[in-house]
């Protein structure tokens, strides 16, 4: 089966789960923690995708120190039930569409808005807005300043990019000028 279903079915039941027993913040919050160790620990990754290497038990443990914390019920159970099913190698990327998906599921959706200089107050609030306007949800919008952006701004929600800089602008008109000294040659 693709591994994008499986992950898809995984995330989709953890959510159902957490909604029930109404643990879902807590179990996103360390979701998004262990995610992001394990993006940054490759090792760890690999570890958990090994099916002989490490014991389950050993596996269990080492994600636990991973979060620092004492799991949330919820998230320690279906840590044991990818363990289980053999998909604990797979739990990164569970846990990421879990994310996006339970924050989905309260109407939430994550967005970002990077800008050379920081924006006024109004602008993001006009295109927390617009979203609502579009899709009915409510958007987390996380403001990240670059300078390297030089002016405009690059807009990410979902998969979604809107890209309005000034850097983007002057990268396709260098590409045209390389393009157009290939055919002079």
């Amino acid at each position: 089966m693709n591994d994008s279903i499986i992950r898809t079915r995984y995330a989709d039941a953890l959510v159902k789960y957490v909604r029930e027993t109404g643990n879902g913040d807590s179990v996103c919050q360390q979701a998004e923690k262990l995610a992001r160790v394990l993006g940054e620990v490759p090792d760890l990754s690999r570890m958990m995708a090994a099916k002989d290497v490490v014991s389950d038990a050993k596996k269990r443990e080492l994600l636990q120190a991973a979060l620092g914390e004492p799991m949330a019920p919820e998230l320690a159970r279906f840590v044991d039930l990818l363990i289980a099913n053999g998909r604990i190698g797979a739990l990164r990327m569970v846990l990421l569409d879990f994310k996006d998906r339970y924050r989905r599921s309260l109407g939430l959706r994550k967005a970002s808005l990077k800008v050379a200089v920081p924006p006024p107050d109004e602008l993001v609030t006009r295109l927390k807005a617009l979203v609502k306007e579009r899709t009915g949800d409510e958007a987390d919008i996380e403001v990240v300043v670059d300078p390297d952006l030089i002016g405009g701004f690059v807009f990410d929600i979902d998969d979604a990019i809107i890209d309005k800089s000034v850097a983007r602008k002057l990268e396709l008109i260098k590409l045209q000028f390389i393009e157009k000294n290939r055919r002079i040659v």
